[in-house]
């Protein structure tokens, strides 16, 4: 299969390993500088290097399109592709806002042309591992979970600078480009979401967006409950607060599980000892590998029809979720989704 990818910025550093690991051709990088793409290209040997996404889609003849550029570019970029009837991978957020997310999805449902969001967080390995031993009867009946994100990179007048410089003028930040996956993560393992109660803080000056949020979840399961607390400025205990950002915790009847800073899994029975439970991953790339592992299913998918839970018309629910949060901060009460 012939790929191209659309963006050179700091995360698509992820995708080009991830794609040059599977059994693909990558024959176009292009980003709107130049000088990006070369570089880019250096990764790739054999790709071409393009300014012009129409250009590169007439001259390269990808059978794949993987788009890692910021979510105001996904609308044309995903219409691009639709009209040239070739299958994407977007990058989350989908869009800046849902009237624009909900047009993406049916812009591709009308060609007729496969695509996928790019929601890579269900995909590591700690989360992935969570979800088969909650499954599994691990904590007994499970009725609470919570995360608290701590990522630790958002504090002083250069936050995100260095790395997403377009972080820092984003009207909704912490829940539209992070909280979005722990959403995903909930839905994940504790089953679908019917109401949010949220309170949304922006605690740096710099930026123009929240980066404190606390949101109250309830779950279609009446019994269940879950929190996300997050905070870009704090950071927790790591050695990089980056790779899991942040701890779980799972609670049920028969004990809880816990997710360290390290990547690390710990069960305790209802009133007995914590040990560790070990499982196999690989600290490579972004969050235990997960570009690789997302990107390795959308592949199956893609090629062999394997199923797989982010296509563009399911992921929509995580928006879903999330304009249900940002309504009900603005309303002080609580959203049923």
């Amino acid at each position: 299969m012939r790929v191209a990818i659309i963006g050179c910025g700091y995360f698509a550093q992820f995708h080009r390993d991830a794609w040059a690991r599977l059994p693909v051709e990558v024959v176009a990088l292009c980003d709107a500088e130049r000088a990006k793409a070369e570089a880019a290209g250096r990764d790739v040997p054999g790709a071409r290097a393009f300014t012009d996404a129409a250009a590169m889609l007439e001259e390269a003849r990808p059978e794949l399109v993987d788009i890692v550029t910021p979510p105001a570019t996904h609308a044309d970029l995903v219409a691009l592709c639709a009209a040239h009837g070739i299958p994407a991978i977007c990058q989350k957020p989908l869009a800046p806002d849902w009237a624009t997310a909900v047009g993406i999805v049916e812009t591709a449902e009308r060609a007729g042309t496969p695509l996928l969001v790019h929601e890579n967080f269900r995909f590591m390995p700690w989360f992935a591992e969570a979800e088969r031993l909650v499954r599994d009867g691990a904590v007994g009946e499970p009725l609470d979970i919570s995360f608290r994100l701590r990522s630790g990179d958002g504090q002083g007048p250069e936050a995100y600078l260095s790395r997403q410089p377009y972080f820092r003028s984003m009207k909704r930040f912490l829940v539209h480009e992070t909280v979005i996956h722990l959403i995903d993560v909930f839905r994940f393992i504790f089953g679908e979401v019917a109401g949010v109660f949220a309170r949304l803080r922006r605690l740096n000056p710099a930026i123009v967006g929240e980066d404190a949020a606390t949101v109250l979840f309830a779950f279609a399961e009446p019994r269940r409950s879950g929190i996300v607390d997050g905070n870009r400025l704090l950071d927790h205990p790591s050695d990089d607060p980056r790779m899991t950002n942040g701890v779980l915790l799972v609670e049920g009847t028969g004990g809880q599980l816990r997710l360290d800073g390290f990547g690390r899994l710990f069960l305790r029975p209802h009133r007995g000892e914590e040990r560790e439970h070990r499982y196999a991953w690989e600290r490579r790339g972004y969050g235990g590998d997960c570009v690789f592992r997302q990107t390795s299913a959308a592949l199956a998918h893609l090629r062999d029809g394997a199923p797989v839970p982010n296509t563009a018309r399911a992921w929509l629910r995580n928006m879903e979720v999330e304009e249900a949060i940002y309504r009900s901060a603005e309303e002080g009460r609580f959203v049923s989704v």
